[in-house]
């Protein structure tokens, strides 16, 4: 049996919708009595940020999900890229990572789930770091994804706030996972199509790494499930601004505005559009498959950089040595909410 076909969703599209998510959070403690903790739950941010002394922060995150792809390796990998995205996202360097792993023993070869960890720690090692131990339980369906500690010095923070008016926006991968993780799972991807998917969502965002060591970059997000306009919305909420996104700018996975014209979508693109639908602003005669690509769910998705406009096409240099599709798609702007133009 396909790994595909064990999973009712797949990759980030598994995720909690932000208004579910917004709504099971709303009473829990946010850790005012810690001034320690930088970053949690009330920043809706990509991961936890707690002090240790003047000079070290340490960065938490967690993340897993099910099956998009039907190869195991190729599975873990994936799934190992998102976890340790966050790290990136936050400007810190992943030092260990904890395996989580629920598997349905019975209907799936141990061999494929040997695989699967494999394909993590084949990730963790290129990103240079332990899997250092984990957790594992028999679950109905696969699960696959790690915990993962980083650090950064506080100068290097980079959170989804401090954009500010004028920036410029960039976006260091193309869009199109979610589109593709459907034609995936219809068996009507070819090769090709799934070796491009794999391997935008294997590429380790470690330039948010690097980034953060300039002044110019004001924040960093990455783009995940709840895609460009979900996550474009969190880093204007979180800066008081609004987002202007040219929707001709947007960096696509070869065939994706063709899959998306099609008709090929996700649930997961309804469930983004009722989060934030009511905050963005689309122009007249915008096609249904540009909306499909705007809500559009990533897996191991790009970073979302902010930067001053004066130094954006040298940052966009930097990124383009490591991710070549990057792009600016806009700007950052007064006001509130996401325009597409």
């Amino acid at each position: 049996m396909r790994l595909t076909e064990l999973a009712h969703g797949g990759g980030c599209g598994c995720k909690l919708g932000p208004a579910v998510l917004r709504d099971l959070l709303a009473d829990q403690p946010i850790g005012q009595m810690f001034p320690q903790l930088l970053v949690g739950n009330a920043e809706s941010d990509d991961a936890a940020v707690w002090q240790i002394d003047e000079n070290t922060c340490m960065i938490a995150t967690t993340d897993f999900f099910m099956p998009m792809v039907d190869n195991p390796r190729d599975f873990g990998r994936i799934a190992a890229t998102n976890a340790i995205s966050d790290i990136y996202a936050m400007g810190g360097r992943p030092v260990m990572a904890l395996a989580i792993l629920g598997m349905p023993i019975n209907v799936i070869d141990p061999s494929d789930i040997r695989e699967i960890l494999a394909g993590g720690a084949d990730i963790c090692a290129e990103a240079g770091i332990p899997i250092a131990g984990g957790h594992s339980i028999d679950a109905p369906e696969p699960i696959y994804g790690l915990a993962v500690i980083g650090l950064c010095a506080p100068g290097d923070l980079r959170r989804n706030g401090g954009a500010l008016p004028g920036d410029a926006l960039i976006l260091t991968k193309p869009l199109g996972v979610g589109i593709y993780s459907n034609a995936i799972k219809k068996g009507i991807a070819t090769k090709a199509d799934i070796a491009e998917m794999i391997d935008s969502c294997t590429t380790l965002n470690r330039i948010g790494q690097d980034l953060s060591k300039r002044p110019e970059v004001h924040a960093i997000t990455d783009v995940t499930g709840f895609g460009i306009l979900g996550h474009g919305m969190e880093m204007a909420r979180a800066a008081g601004c609004g987002l202007r996104i040219e929707r001709a700018a947007l960096p696509l996975l070869n065939r994706a505005a063709e899959m998306a014209q099609s008709g090929l979508r996700t649930g997961a693109s309804d469930r983004n559009w009722d989060a934030v639908g009511d905050k963005v602003t689309l122009p007249t005669g915008i096609t249904e498959a540009e909306h499909t690509l705007l809500t559009d769910p990533q897996t191991s998705g790009g970073l979302l950089v902010s930067v001053a406009a004066d130094a954006a096409e040298s940052v966009l240099d930097q990124i383009c040595s490591v991710h070549p599709k990057a792009a600016i798609i806009g700007t950052v702007i007064e006001g509130a909410g996401i325009e597409i133009v």
